[in-house]
């Protein structure tokens, strides 16, 4: 390789082109401290996908497992929202094919906003199927939360435009016939778990942000219906509006206050 500037160095490295190891070596054996630190830049790059690549195989081994038992449709469901005040309660299920490249989803809890954002774009991109289900906070008065966000989860089974075969769960078992797996902390253990993490994150977020116009003063645009003070607040001073859960202590107090 001739003797490139730095700039030139810059765009070979982290170009998607791949890099040949001889030319790494060539690049070693430069003295210039701005290579040098390209070069350590490139390291930790290529350490940071090497990474994420392994976390990626191993959050699809229950997949793998259901794949080698023959089931072709594996279903991830989780939900959000069981704690607020206020607001749906809200499923989503995804089907991901085997060749899914969704490298650095986890649980949604766990990634900042903006890959939130990214994964629900690439998620749908990718997807066989995939369904986000809401249940309100009256049908949650009425047959309490639990059951709710069963019911939400069994919505988005049915909606799925592709039926699965296999179901992959987050801490919670189904009512339904077919196999299911139950699994504590399941959105950092299946991708597909993870993947419906999001949609259904992202889509209650948005929908708390649209109530926060509707209902000016509740603060539903940051604490998306958790019993925050701020919440608390507002619940005393504004009182309780429809898309509270009427059967949620906090809630019931205001009413009989």
């Amino acid at each position: 390789m001739k003797r490139l500037a730095i700039k030139e160095i810059e765009a070979y490295l982290f170009s998607e082109k791949e890099i040949e190891s001889d030319k790494i070596e060539q690049l070693r054996a430069d003295e210039r401290k701005g290579v040098q630190k390209l070069l350590q830049r490139y390291d930790k790059a290529k350490m940071k996908k090497a990474e994420l690549l392994y976390m990626h195989e191993e959050m699809q081994n229950y997949e793998k497992i259901a794949w080698e038992k023959g089931y072709d449709y594996v279903a991830g469901l989780d939900e959000v929202g069981r704690g607020p005040l206020a607001g749906p309660v809200v499923a989503a299920a995804v089907i991901l094919p085997q060749s899914c490249e969704l490298y650095g989803l986890t649980d949604s809890k766990k990634l900042s906003k903006d890959k939130r954002d990214y994964f629900f774009e690439e998620i749908k991109k990718q997807a066989i199927a995939y369904s986000i289900e809401f249940v309100t906070a009256a049908e949650i008065d009425e047959v309490n939360i639990y059951e709710a966000t069963k019911l939400a989860m069994q919505r988005a089974i049915k909606k799925l435009d592709v039926q699965p075969d296999y179901l992959l769960l987050d801490a919670i078992n189904l009512p339904i016939d077919l196999p299911q797996v139950s699994l504590i902390k399941g959105d950092q253990k299946s991708l597909a778990i993870a993947a419906s993490s999001v949609l259904a994150k992202v889509s209650r977020d948005q929908y708390m942000e649209e109530l926060a116009s509707i209902y000016p003063g509740y603060g539903f645009d940051r604490h998306v219906g958790y019993p925050t003070p701020v919440h608390l607040e507002a619940l005393a001073t504004l009182g309780v509006t429809k898309e509270h859960r009427k059967s949620f202590k906090p809630v019931a107090d205001c009413l009989n206050n």
